[in-house]
């Protein structure tokens, strides 16, 4: 009986699905830069790895933040407990007061944050511990006036100490 002993041949590689010429659906389909390159359970390079650096995502400052919340209370988009940490003083009643009646609160278009500026009042030598911000919201065609004041806190955290609306921040105070 004649024998012969083969050894069996090398298994085929696989192909990368990345790889060109890879066989046709392999490839990453769609627009350029609509998902990073390589394999699907890769993470993005990182700039260590030799990549383009990322770019933290943009911060609002602390009066644009106050305003686009207030906005949400006024229009009654949020309920007024939503600013409760994030009231110190007067402040939480006003808005309990204010809510309720404001002219935000219309059927109409959604209200928008139009501007939002502040006027700091710097102390010699001392960190900002308040500033006084006022703010333009459109509401289709009619454009609001907001005004609110925000202070600085022992533990760093800004808190709405103030707000009105129109005018109505005096209206709704009580007699």
């Amino acid at each position: 009986m004649n024998t012969t002993l083969t050894t069996p041949s090398p298994l085929p590689r696989p192909r990368s699905r990345t790889a060109p010429g890879g066989p046709a659906g392999t490839r990453p389909r769609g627009a350029a830069g609509a998902r990073p390159r390589g394999p699907a359970h890769t993470r993005p390079r990182t700039p260590a790895q030799g990549g383009p650096p990322r770019t933290a995502p943009r911060t609002l400052p602390p009066h644009t933040v106050f305003a686009e919340r207030l906005l949400a209370v006024l229009s009654g988009e949020r309920p007024v407990h939503w600013m409760l940490g994030h009231t110190v003083g007067d402040a939480y009643e006003q808005l309990v007061r204010l809510a309720p009646g404001t002219p935000l609160r219309s059927h109409g278009p959604r209200p928008v944050l139009r501007r939002c500026s502040v006027q700091v009042h710097p102390g010699r030598g001392t960190p900002q511990t308040a500033v006084e911000a006022f703010a333009t919201i459109a509401t289709g065609a009619r454009v609001r006036a907001m005004a609110f004041r925000l202070e600085r806190g022992e533990d760093q955290r800004w808190r709405c100490a103030a707000v009105e609306l129109d005018g109505l921040g005096t209206a709704a105070r009580p007699a």
